[in-house]
């Protein structure tokens, strides 16, 4: 029996054979051919991938997730064809010895893109030990063409740190060690992310390019704890593997009692022809259906944030009050007071407790928070609720399971604990702290910091240490959930050191995203100009701070590198020149006449994806007929960039300069090639460009 599925431009087939074991065959742009893959290849191709403890692996596979027992060994029971609000919805039910599994498929309408999840039910009277279970397994990715995989096969790579965010490299597979040497291989190319910074290392994603075909296979992995991905090759073809934390990688273990079910994190697959502009385009579409409605990504609020290249987490009123005058002045929206609000002094290890400092303001922290609403802006305040610094007086009024503990002693990451939020005391503890926040002080914007990395995670009332982590990720993910839906109105921006936790688990439930705590504004550039890759840009938060000293082209270039996303507005505003601050005023203005189309544009990169060593950066949104971008000249001695707009060729266009208006540039378009000429006379010069088709 085949299911045979062609939805929204995605080619689906999946094999039952006369054995009942279920082979998904075929998930691409083309239409399948069936003499492709011989009977002996499909035997290698599977639905899923699961490893129970004390089972064997039927490949001699060395760290590979391929050959697993139960997973190889279940058979079809039943499958299930349906729509959802969201789109088709395909469910295959597999089992073994009373081993239940279900594999979810979830269409969207409209989109080339399936989310995917398993779901693990044990209604046997044994216990079984999860050590592997995949969210999306697809084997044969490389099998259109005639080359050999080696020859055509590019994978892009999202490297991630602090300062440094959203830096993809592409690659050959052969560059990365990996080769076709025999029908397999021990080799495998594999991201993986252990511990609670969800993208420490690398973003949850990934893509993968048959170049002969012209075709691109991408994912996202929608969890904000430990993951894995794995592309290897079996059969002499290459398999796909994603899955959340795993054994082997993360110290992750399930025990499986009877009648007990697991579920695996979800993660969204896309697939189609084109290139990886294409696919970063058809995520966004996606990740817009994914999270939760929000009037904030539909009116795109500037905001202040009194941290970066300014106060830098250690606010007064003193010096708060004319930052906020500062602020309302130049249009702001909302004003966030950042760190450092609860302490009198040094407050690194002694958060947790998030009362505010009297000596910092000596009228109560609702003096600035009342003058902000005066000045016709929304209040904010900075938080870090997930941790307690070792020195925080609470820290030792509370028992030992109120925290992350490993070998029988507290977790210490940089000073701080990490909170367990499986335990109703903690989540108690954290709802009265928002509801201070909310409901007393009248805050309206809360930036939400995460600034540890708890490790594998804890063994308190865990089956192992990934367990633990992998449930505590889902409780604080609850946990949101229920703020949420008690304060719907209230914002609370995604930060973690920036941007190390950059995962659609997060921003499924969070509008906003903080990009980087990068503090050189030119290499901020590079960062904001790769973000779009993973997240939408009206959720991306950038910071853009003038500087005390600084000519009008470095007020341009900071404004530049946020005004296609969202405004994180800093620096030490109130102390910049009139002719500066009007720059700024400029800027707002002008962002403001342009934020209603960029909610729903596509992302472009007219230079390709940028990297800090690059001369020249671009991207930009499609937002309907017009085009805005951003383009910035960083180093090197060439001052004209011709940018390929490869959309627009052959089509008459008006160009123009959108920002900074009251400087402009010299523009020049060459319809029959689609290419526009811009010259930027100096070093560390930015523009954002505005092209309407005619």
């Amino acid at each position: 029996m085949d299911i045979i599925i062609k939805e929204n431009n995605i080619n689906l087939v999946i094999r039952v054979d006369v054995k009942k074991k279920v082979r998904l065959l075929h998930f691409s742009p083309f239409p399948f051919q069936p003499g492709l893959i011989s009977g002996e290849e499909q035997k290698r191709y599977s639905l899923v991938e699961i490893q129970c403890s004390g089972e064997n692996h039927i490949e001699n596979h060395g760290t590979k997730h391929s050959g697993t027992l139960p997973g190889n060994r279940l058979v079809y029971k039943t499958h299930r064809d349906f729509r959802t609000a969201q789109g088709r919805k395909l469910e295959i039910e597999m089992e073994d010895d009373g081993f239940i599994v279900i594999s979810h498929l979830q269409f969207y309408d409209g989109i080339s893109i399936v989310r995917s999840w398993t779901e693990v039910r044990n209604e046997s009277t044994t216990v079984r030990g999860l050590e592997y279970v995949s969210s999306f397994a697809l084997s044969g990715i490389s099998k259109e063409g005639l080359l050999p995989w080696d020859e055509k096969s590019r994978v892009h790579i999202p490297h991630h740190t602090w300062y440094g965010e959203a830096q993809w490299r592409q690659y050959m597979l052969p560059e990365l060690g990996l080769s076709q040497v025999m029908d397999y291989s021990f080799k495998k190319l594999a991201c993986t992310n252990t511990g609670s910074w969800s993208t420490s290392q690398f973003l949850p994603m990934g893509c993968y390019e048959n170049i002969e075909c012209g075709s691109i296979l991408f994912w996202q992995i929608e969890h904000n704890g430990s993951w894995h991905w794995e592309i290897s090759d079996k059969g002499q073809q290459l398999y796909l593997l994603l899955s959340g934390p795993t054994e082997n990688e993360n110290a992750w273990w399930k025990r499986l009692g009877p009648g007990a079910t697991f579920t695996s994190v979800p993660v969204a697959v896309g697939i189609m022809s084109g290139n990886f502009e294409e696919a970063m385009q058809e995520l966004t579409k996606y990740r817009r259906v994914l999270r939760r409605p929000h009037r904030d990504n539909q009116t795109l609020p500037v905001i202040f944030n009194d941290y970066m290249n300014c106060n830098f987490g250690d606010p007064t009123t003193e010096k708060l009050l004319p930052l906020i005058d500062a602020a309302a002045e130049v249009g702001c929206e909302y004003f966030c007071i950042d760190c450092g609000w609860y302490s009198d002094g040094e407050w690194w290890d002694r958060v947790g407790e998030w009362l505010p400092s009297q000596r910092r303001f000596p009228g109560g922290i609702k003096e600035p928070l009342d003058y902000i609403r005066a000045k016709g802006m929304v209040p904010g305040l900075w938080l870090e609720l997930e941790v307690m610094g070792i020195n925080c007086p609470l820290a030792s009024q509370v028992p030992d399971d109120w925290f992350f503990t490993r070998y029988g002693k507290r977790v210490i990451a940089h000073d701080r604990y990490q909170l367990d939020f499986r335990n109703p005391e903690v989540r108690k503890h954290a709802d009265e702290v928002i509801h201070r926040l909310v409901e007393d002080y009248g805050v309206g914007y809360i930036k939400m910091d995460y600034n540890l990395n708890a490790g594998s995670g804890t063994e308190n009332n865990a089956d192992s240490f990934g367990d633990g982590l992998l449930s505590h990720n889902r409780a604080y993910l609850d946990w949101l959930d229920s703020i949420f839906s008690r304060y719907p109105e209230l914002v609370i921006e995604n930060c973690s050191s920036g941007g190390m936790r950059m995962d659609y688990a997060m921003l499924s439930r969070h509008s906003i995203q903080s990009s980087s705590d990068q503090t050189d504004y030119r290499k901020n550039a590079v960062i904001a100009a790769a973000c779009a890759t993973g997240v939408t840009p009206e959720q991306c938060a950038v910071w853009s701070y003038p500087l005390r000293e600084g000519d009008i082209e470095e007020v341009v270039f900071n404004m530049v590198n946020a005004l296609l996303m969202r405004i994180h507005l800093s620096g030490h505003l109130a102390e910049i020149s009139p002719e500066r601050l009007a720059v700024v005023r400029e800027a707002i203005d002008y962002y403001k006449s342009i934020r209603l189309k960029l909610k729903d544009g596509l992302p472009i990169w007219p230079l390709g994806l940028p990297t800090f060593q690059d001369p020249w950066v671009s991207w930009g949104l499609r937002c309907g007929s017009t085009t805005y971008f951003a383009v910035w000249r960083l180093e090197g001695s060439r001052e004209t960039c011709r940018i390929p707009l490869t959309h627009l060729k052959g089509k008459q266009a008006a160009v123009r300069c959108g920002f900074p208006a009251s400087l402009g540039c010299d523009l020049e378009w060459h319809q029959s090639n689609g290419e526009l000429t811009i010259v930027l006379p100096k070093t560390n010069m930015a523009r954002i460009i505005e092209i309407e088709e005619k």
